[in-house]
């Protein structure tokens, strides 16, 4: 998945959307993201709604929201890809791009987020990700800016995705 880089980013990486498609994160490349690793069985799930509020006022000014669904925490991620799907778009109209359930950490730690959490360490350093809805702002240049712990809502981020666009 990833490719060898003196200078390693995002751009490096590729992962399956909810409907199997691969896509390189390359797709992006200029355009600031909002990495976030997801559920739907959480108590933060109503981060949901801000997540999408900020992918319509941001997504014209270049904002990419990047779902990453995960049921390594609680298990409240049980769904299936279509299942996933449909729950986000019922329930909160989830239009931004979502990818396939994958995990966050461990040793099938999806590529993507092992270099997530090492560019972007968490409280005290730590760079295993503890919970669901950890959010990783990455600036136009494939560079991770900052972290968010899950307790975070998408709308305390505003100032620095505004920053970043």
């Amino acid at each position: 998945m990833a490719k060898t880089s003196a200078n390693p980013s995002v751009y490096s990486f590729s992962a399956r959307t909810l409907n199997g498609e691969t896509i390189s994160l390359e797709r992006y490349r200029g355009r600031p993201m909002l990495i976030v690793n997801t559920a739907s069985e959480c108590g933060f799930t109503p981060q949901y709604a801000g997540l999408q509020t900020l992918h319509q006022q941001y997504a014209a000014r270049g904002l990419e929201v990047l779902g990453f669904p995960c049921n390594q925490f609680g298990k409240q991620e049980p769904g299936d890809a279509q299942q996933i799907g449909s729950f986000c778009e019922r329930n909160f109209g989830v239009s931004f791009q979502l990818f396939e359930k994958i995990d966050v950490k461990g040793p099938n730690a999806h590529p993507l987020f092992r270099f997530l959490t090492h560019a972007a360490p968490g409280l005290l350093g730590f760079e295993k990700i503890k919970w669901n809805f950890t959010k990783f702002l990455v600036d136009r240049d494939g560079r991770v800016v900052k972290r968010y712990a899950p307790g975070t809502k998408p709308e305390a981020i505003v100032d620095d995705i505004e920053a970043l666009l």
